[in-house]
């Protein structure tokens, strides 16, 4: 099992992150964050200023912040002015006084310039421009490509983000609108994240979009949204699982098409609740780009696809529950590392696996079967458990892991297994998690230790055979 991440040093310009080290800081947590926002679609030109209220978790003469490439015009920590400096993903920070351990304190950055994504790896990520409007998609580490953070999946804050742009333009953020305010021709747009969220879950969508709603009942659809209506709820299985209000922003060309790839929304929804306790948000909200994308992302009570995804056939019906199912595991249940990205993927896939089986399609088993029979044919050198950075997004750590559940539901019984992965989402629900406490729960709810199942399955990179 892989282990805990190391401690940063203080004041370090690291999380301690085995796989991606660069990103996140040592001294600090953040606590809240306060982003105002004024976005000129045309030119691709994002100011802010950004207020991040702290606490040190050690005595700080220095701290850092990971922030793109802009130019920042101001630093103050606790109303004054500090020196700062910018060493390529970093802003260097000294304020005139140290900070004591413990102390709360507020850090504001002023800022302004051309956003563009991060560059890694798996590609460009984060805030990216589209042919009318923008998007921001930052996992794993896109967050700095548009507002300063400690940018750690384990360093989980609320947000309050207010975003000024052109009223032709719909602005969708990663929580509750609170407030919408015209002035000439620009919109002010207020939105509140209260839950605990990872830097990377936050997202801002500006786009030419219908806005759309899902009303369940006798006529189950997808409706222009009115703030009269009322949503009615289908009830439909015992016990009643609550109602989740779900809309989505959609360009009017697509609308046909979106009813019909995501109108079985609510079912899954429905599904996913009584398997997995109550939804952990919210509203749940789909933004469809007029542009293509290479996969569909989610984000905190989001998920974001492309123009691509939607034809009007559900030819990806298999990702609208996938990333549905990310709203539990990965964004409520957040990865306290890196290496134990299984857990968000490998419940992300078994859910599309359940979900086939529920709506009528192939059962769970016979995807097992059929995902086991590939697998067999890639080569055998990825330990799921600890994948590596390269490999973070790897097919077999997704499809592996989803087969580990598989097996460890053969193993212990449906019983148990349901039981064990509704208490997983929901003793942990908006927190951190790892593979050494998934085993552990694993193990109490089974009685008896599993150590044997998960080194096989989650350890060694030999693919063993379903049970």
């Amino acid at each position: 099992m892989s282990s805990k991440p190391a401690t940063p040093a203080p004041g370090a310009e690291t999380s301690g992150d085995s796989y991606l080290p660069s990103h996140g800081n040592g001294g600090y947590r953040v606590r809240h964050y306060d982003l105002d926002l004024d976005y000129r679609v045309g030119p691709n030109r994002l100011s802010g200023t950004a207020v991040l209220t702290c606490v040190a978790t050690q005595a700080l003469s220095r701290l850092s912040l990971d922030f793109g490439g802009f130019r920042v015009s101001r630093v103050r920590v606790d109303g004054k002015p500090a020196k700062f400096a910018r060493r390529g993903l970093k802003l260097q920070i000294r304020p005139v006084k140290p900070v004591p351990l413990d102390t709360e304190f507020q850090v504001e950055v002023r800022y302004a310039g051309n956003p563009v994504p991060v560059a890694t790896r798996w590609g460009d990520i984060g805030w990216d421009e589209l042919t009318d409007g923008a998007l921001v998609a930052s996992q794993p580490v896109g967050a700095p490509s548009w507002f300063p953070c400690n940018d750690h999946p384990s360093d989980k804050a609320s947000y309050r983000v207010a975003v000024s742009t052109s009223s032709s333009h719909l602005v969708v953020v990663t929580g509750e609108l609170v407030s919408r305010q015209n002035a000439a021709s620009t919109t002010k747009w207020v939105f509140e994240r209260k839950e605990p969220t990872s830097t990377y879950l936050m997202s801002v969508q500006v786009g030419r979009y219908d806005e759309v709603e899902l009303v369940s009942g006798p006529d189950t659809g997808w409706l222009a949204r009115s703030p009269v209506r009322a949503f009615l709820g289908l009830g439909r299985h015992q016990p009643p699982v609550p109602v989740v209000p779900q809309r989505a922003a959609v360009p009017p060309r697509l609308r046909w098409q979106f009813a019909r790839d995501f109108g079985r929304q609510d079912r899954m929804m429905e599904l996913l609740q009584r398997l997995f306790g109550p939804y952990p948000f919210g509203e749940y909200v789909v933004v469809v780009t007029d542009d293509a994308l290479d996969d569909p992302i989610e984000a905190q009570g989001m998920a974001i696809f492309g123009a691509n995804h939607v034809d009007g056939r559900r030819t990806h019906e298999r990702l609208v529950v996938h990333e549905l199912a990310h709203q539990w595991f990965g964004n409520s249940l957040t990865v306290a590392d890196w290496r134990h990205i299984w857990l968000n993927e490998g419940f992300a896939t078994y859910a599309e696996w359940l979900w086939s089986e529920e709506s009528g399609g192939e059962p769970a088993r016979a995807l097992a079967r059929t995902w086991h029979h590939r697998l067999r044919a890639i080569p055998a050198d990825v330990r799921i458990s600890d994948p590596g950075a390269v490999r973070l997004f790897d097919e077999r750590v997704y499809k592996r892991g989803g087969l580990t559940l598989h097996a460890l539901r053969a193993e212990i019984g449906d019983p148990a297994f349901f039981a064990l992965v509704k208490a997983w989402a929901q003793d942990n629900a908006h927190g951190t998690v790892t593979t050494e406490a998934f085993v552990a729960l694993a193990e109490a709810h089974a009685g008896r230790s599993l150590s044997g199942f998960f080194t096989t399955w989650l350890d060694t990179p030999a693919l063993p055979p379903l049970p």
